[in-house]
């Protein structure tokens, strides 16, 4: 009899269930339930702690100055801001409205498409009805699409900013490899929420 080797003996093989082959219809219609119902009240009971240190090392790790989770209001005619690491986050999370047609924002989600642009002031799709209501001025932008249940349900964003004729050196900008980061926060964020909304689906506790 030949042995197994090493190799195919510390291989893991996870094969679908036969017993849950019927119920899969059932519970894909209710995911598919759950993850169009997400909204922004529904965001922050579902955003844990460990969802919140994901982002907000992986927005360090791109070197911004803050970021933000943009997910569909009920009207589903605007992003509305679900998440912001800023310092004034307090003063318009939860109620600042990007229009879904205008603006860089709205771009990524209609096209799903990411976006890096360092110099951003310059570029007049830019809306900068945010800049004002903060009193800043953003120098550079990454956003990507975000996908929660096989949909783009949102995008996520973060920023460098500037101080227009404050002598200070501008910021460096993003470089390629800080879009690859955005990239992995929203796709490890999209992993932490689908498993939890799975659990409160099956039966299972998340805490």
């Amino acid at each position: 009899m030949n042995e197994p080797s090493s190799g195919s003996a510390n291989r893991l093989s996870i094969l679908p269930d036969p017993a849950f082959r019927d119920l899969r219809p059932v519970l894909a219609e209710r995911l598919d339930q759950l993850g169009a119902a997400i909204r922004v009240p529904q965001f922050g009971l579902l955003f844990d702690p460990v969802m919140r240190q994901t982002v907000e090392r992986g927005f360090a790790a791109a070197g911004a100055h803050e970021g933000t989770v943009w997910l569909l209001d009920d009207s589903e005619e605007h992003l509305m801001a679900a998440y912001n690491t800023g310092p004034k986050a307090g003063h318009w999370v939860g109620r600042f409205k990007h229009p879904l047609q205008t603006g860089l924002i709205g771009m990524v989600f209609a096209s799903e498409q990411p976006f890096l642009e360092n110099e951003i002031w310059k570029n007049a799709r830019h809306r900068k009805d945010l800049d004002g209501l903060l009193k800043v001025e953003t120098a550079a932008m990454i956003a990507v699409p975000f996908y929660l249940l096989r949909a783009c349900r949102g995008v996520i964003s973060c920023v460098q900013l500037r101080q227009a004729d404050s002598g200070k050196p501008e910021p460096p900008g993003f470089r390629p490899e800080d879009l690859a980061a955005m990239q992995w926060i929203a796709a490890t964020l999209s992993q932490l929420l689908e498993l939890r909304l799975l659990s409160h689906a099956v039966g299972w506790t998340c805490e």
